[in-house]
């Protein structure tokens, strides 16, 4: 009797150590990423008003092109974590190899789109005649290293997927720091403008995708894995990924929804929106780095076989994600009167946002719950249950969402309702967690 109380303690000190190891580095490396576009905007910023706006477009324009495909990130850590479970690291390689020539064609392909339509795609943002050209060059520049971000993001599933997140937050702290000297020099040194901050961007990012390339050649050449592309496998993780990818479209057509919806409640409520918006996205970087490590635990031990590992891990993150919840949750509601004035001294826009706030770090809690899931059922490869699960989300949050204008409803109403959103989320992933069904073991799912 007094055994199996030490074996679950003992096992839970592993998750926890597990969680911890793999987390802490996923959350460094996903707080760097948005410090390049920070760096860009402080440099731009100096250069005119016109200049900056049309770096706000082409950047919307690109953080869009690079999230839709995040996938790549998602699925190649679940399938090269299943062979590592497995024992069998030249498939995990090899798997990863196929995600990253996917990677390459698809940005390839989105190079060829968009360089011939870049002045259209900016004409759909109604640009200024000033902003104009200034977010046409940025675009076209900064479009071309949109194969190398996409490459960093299938290598980097490759290195989650065998378990490794420390060489990411490595790479993505190199990358930052020399993004910012090659923008600060090219702009202001070589006085290239605009074009020297994209041109300092570009060269940043084909520097990561070079850095996680050697890393995984390395790899592939101790493990005997092939490098050379096979169609079969760049089809499968294809397959394997568009699921993923409707989640992910789905997911984006609810913010921005709410975004429009806000827009409609004067620019007092869309101004506070941005703000919350922006702490919520913070909030989600913290939540999701436990997300990532579900992801990497969870196929491995479905790729050994092991059923039961697998949902005492599922069961202690969750427990995780609650208690980060709740912390993050508690900081909000301490911190909300100070991180205001950080962003807006309206008054009007801080009366708006203080209620809402409250309403975020309620929310903190299911947030983590909905978080966690989310990554074990990706670690499963569940990815079609997330995307009809996501579109039903979507569902329920349209109508909702848009009559909150029209019932007289604010900004405290909107995030209610994203709450809901969050909730239904948690209610359908909870459902499938419980059932069990995406337990399925094996190298392959």
């Amino acid at each position: 009797m007094t055994q199996a109380p030490v074996r679950r303690r003992a096992g839970r000190r592993q998750h926890d150590r597990e969680i911890v190891a793999l987390a802490l580095p996923a959350f460094g490396a996903l707080v760097a990423e948005p410090l390049f576009l920070m760096t860009d905007t402080a440099i731009v910023g100096h250069l005119g008003t016109a200049q900056l706006a049309g770096l706000g477009i082409a950047s919307a324009l690109l953080m869009t092109a690079v999230s839709v495909f995040v996938f790549l990130a998602y699925a190649t850590t679940a399938a090269v974590a299943r062979r590592v479970g497995a024992g069998d690291l030249q498939a995990a390689i090899r798997q990863g190899m196929d995600g990253i020539w996917l990677a390459l064609l698809l940005g390839a392909t989105v190079v060829a789109v968009a360089l011939p339509t870049a002045p259209h795609l900016v004409d759909l943002f109604g640009a200024s005649d000033a902003a104009t050209p200034y977010a046409i060059t940025y675009l076209r520049i900064s479009v071309l290293g949109i194969p190398a971000m996409l490459v960093v993001l299938a290598a980097t599933g490759v290195l989650r997927g065998l378990q490794d997140t420390k060489t990411p937050l490595y790479v993505a702290i190199a990358g930052f720091v020399a993004n910012g000297a090659l923008n600060a020099g090219l702009v202001y040194g070589a006085d290239l403008g605009i074009a020297g901050s994209a041109w300092g961007t570009v060269i940043a990012q084909c520097s990561m995708a070079a850095v996680y390339l050697v890393v995984v050649l390395r790899g592939a050449r101790k493990h005997g894995a092939s490098l050379r592309p096979d169609a079969a496998g760049i089809r499968a993780s294809a397959q394997a990924g568009a699921p993923l990818l409707v989640r992910t479209l789905s997911l984006r057509a609810i913010l921005m929804i709410a975004t429009a919806v806000a827009a409609r409640l004067g620019d007092a409520n869309i101004a506070a929106h941005q703000i919350i918006l922006s702490l919520w996205n913070l909030l989600a970087f913290a939540l999701d780095a436990i997300a990532i490590a579900g992801q990497a635990i969870i196929g491995r031990y479905l790729g050994a076989g092991d059923a039961q590992g697998a949902r005492d891990a599922c069961r202690r993150m969750v427990e995780w994600g609650i208690a980060v919840g709740v912390v993050l949750g508690v900081l909000v509601i301490i911190t909300r009167p100070a991180f205001l004035p950080l962003f807006t001294s309206d008054p009007g826009v801080k009366d708006v946002a203080l209620p809402a706030l409250i309403i975020v770090a309620l929310s903190q809690p299911i947030s983590g719950i909905v978080f966690t899931l989310d990554g074990v059922l990706m670690g499963a490869g569940d990815g079609p249950y997330l995307a009809w699960a996501m579109l039903l989300t979507l569902a329920v949050f349209t109508p909702v969402a848009l009559l909150v204008p029209v019932l007289g409803g604010g900004l405290t109403a909107l995030w209610a309702t994203m709450t809901l959103m969050m909730t239904v989320r948690m209610l359908t992933l909870w459902i499938r967690a419980r059932s069990g069904r995406w337990i399925v073991t094996g190298a392959t799912r």
